[in-house]
């Protein structure tokens, strides 16, 4: 339970302190207007030995982009996974209050504790996630405004006993102070 305990002290101090690095690789989703959201892109810079996916593995499992190391595993420990949808409820502090309700009512023996992003563009709020199966997960929910008709959310799993947890987590924070939405008029009409 302690390095659980040190995992979130960790997320906290680097939330803190985390400024965005790295060079912005571009766009790495899009979306479609919907209804009075309009098309919209989302970029983020990648780190190095990561590969960026929209549209084959991320479209295989529902969601809008995936980062991952190494070859496609299929599991979701160690893959950051980008979803961007439209805007239902009306704060991002309720967003996060009902994904902790969905946690908690699918593993009530887990532990949520949270704490908020310095996100340069948009207010984020961080979660983590320790599950009684002994994966823990950090899920960040950013509002890029209401003008943008979204909500967007960074997460990533990983085994609570993994080595190279620090180094993952350092670069999942990058990748989420880096990213960035924005008015897309060149969006495909099938949304991505």
């Amino acid at each position: 339970m302690s390095l659980r305990i040190g995992l979130t002290l960790a997320l906290c101090a680097f939330a803190a302190l985390a400024q965005a690095a790295g060079k912005d690789d571009g766009v790495l989703a899009r979306g479609a207007r919907d209804g009075n959201a309009p098309a919209w892109a989302i970029s983020a810079a990648t780190p190095a030995d990561w590969t960026r996916d929209c549209c084959t593995y991320a479209r295989a499992i529902g969601v809008n982009a995936v980062l991952y190391q190494g070859e496609w595993s299929g599991k979701p420990q160690r893959v950051m996974v980008l979803n961007v949808w439209p805007r239902q409820l009306p704060a991002l502090a309720d967003e996060v209050q009902a994904d902790h309700q969905r946690y908690l009512q699918h593993d009530p023996a887990g532990k949520v504790s949270g704490f908020a992003v310095r996100h340069p563009a948009m207010p984020c709020e961080a979660s983590v996630y320790q599950g009684s199966d002994h994966v823990d997960d950090v899920l960040v929910f950013c509002d890029p405004g209401a003008a943008s008709g979204v909500r967007l959310s960074w997460s990533m799993a990983f085994d609570d006993a993994d080595s190279s947890r620090r180094a993952l987590l350092d670069d999942f924070m990058r990748v989420v102070v880096a990213s960035r939405w924005a008015k897309d008029a060149a969006a495909p009409a099938h949304g991505r």
